[in-house]
């Protein structure tokens, strides 16, 4: 049914679950599995008045390089002791943009990711990556809770 899944991971304890859903679902099926972590673009706020502090563009990504490498490796050792053929991605963008290019990229046809199910003003407010991807992508997707 399906021989190669893409699994979205921000390395949140919802995202984590999913991960596990998602390592389980491709032992299953004897799947491979694409790993994928995205670092939204950076900001940068600069208030002169006030001496805010800046962060650099480059102290940014560097952190941010880290974060996805420990993140990935962590996921990764998860995938082998399962036994599952797993790969990494670590993608700069807006997640739900990101997550379906990838998913279309890397040729994957299911997408398995979690999401928090708010409702109401609540999604309106926050807004919901998992929605954007259901609603715009062309590949399946898998929603855990």
């Amino acid at each position: 049914m399906f021989t190669r899944l893409l699994i979205a991971t921000d390395g949140s304890e919802l995202a984590n679950k999913a991960v596990k859903a998602g390592l389980e679902l491709a032992k299953n099926l004897n799947a491979q599995v694409a790993i994928l972590t995205v670092t939204e673009p950076w900001l940068g706020l600069v208030n002169t008045d006030l001496n805010a502090i800046n962060f650099s563009i480059e102290g940014y990504e560097k952190a941010t390089k880290e974060e996805a490498a420990r993140l990935l490796s962590k996921v990764r050792d998860e995938a082998i002791s399962l036994g599952v053929d797993c790969g990494t991605l670590h993608v700069n963008g807006y997640p739900a943009d990101a997550i379906i290019e990838t998913a279309e990229t890397t040729a994957c046809d299911l997408i398995v990711m979690g999401s928090h199910g708010r409702r109401g003003i609540a999604r309106l407010l926050l807004g919901s990556q998992a929605a954007k991807v259901v609603t715009l992508s062309s590949v399946p997707v898998l929603i855990c809770r």
